[in-house]
């Protein structure tokens, strides 16, 4: 009977088009704008803030090895250029996105797994619902960009990530997301897409990593 209920809303869904959201913005005054899926309001773009809630600065941290040894909360600019930020915002550990201090916009909270699960489900479940949250064409995805339609309204972008090691990889091939919420030590739940698949993956992984975030109005 569940099933069925998420079936009948993903066809009501995939029958009106996308509902935007009012927008937000964060300390730094970036503007983001939102769209409503199913029963949720989530950010279109990547955050790209650099400050905690309060004011306190997040540091930008470029050295590699810096990087990997690192326990408290820090960003960066895939392979340290801005360039990239315009476009995909910052990448940050997981250390920051659990700060006390808060990293999202007021209003809004870091997404836990079981709200990327309500999401994924409304969507049609995991085998599917990564093309429909994927920015359509491949001037930013590569060839193929499998199944993308963007029907959804997310725009997950290809941002890439940075490594354990403190390098950067899979731009234009992958999108990595935090949750908020642990696996086990020192682990934690985030979903990816990527450019050869229309699913999305549920993964668990280093807090150390570099991945982007989306954060969903409480």
């Amino acid at each position: 009977m569940k099933k069925l209920i998420w079936i009948f809303l993903g066809l009501t869904f995939h029958s009106n088009c996308q509902t935007p959201g009012d927008g937000l913005k964060d300390f730094d005054g970036n503007h983001y704008n939102s769209v409503v899926i199913g029963i949720q309001v989530w950010m279109k773009e990547n955050l790209n803030v650099s400050h905690y809630r309060n004011g306190d600065v997040i540091p930008q941290v470029t050295d590699p090895t810096q990087w990997k040894n690192l326990t408290t909360g820090a960003w960066c600019y895939y392979n340290n250029d801005p360039g990239y930020g315009s476009i995909y915002g910052k990448l940050y550990n997981w250390y920051a996105v659990n700060d006390y201090r808060g990293i999202a916009p007021n209003g809004f909270h870091i997404p836990t797994d079981a709200e990327w699960t309500i999401l994924t489900n409304f969507l049609g479940e995991e085998l599917v619902a990564g093309g429909k949250m994927k920015e359509k064409g491949t001037v930013l995805w590569l060839y193929p960009n499998t199944g993308n339609s963007n029907v959804s309204g997310f725009t997950g972008l290809p941002g890439g990530f940075r490594s354990l090691t403190g390098s950067f990889g899979f731009i234009g091939k992958n999108g990595s997301w935090w949750s908020s919420s642990n696996h086990n030590p020192p682990n934690t739940w985030f979903r990816s897409l990527n450019f050869d698949v229309e699913n999305i993956e549920r993964t668990s992984f280093s807090k150390i990593l570099g991945y982007s975030v989306r954060c969903i109005k409480d």
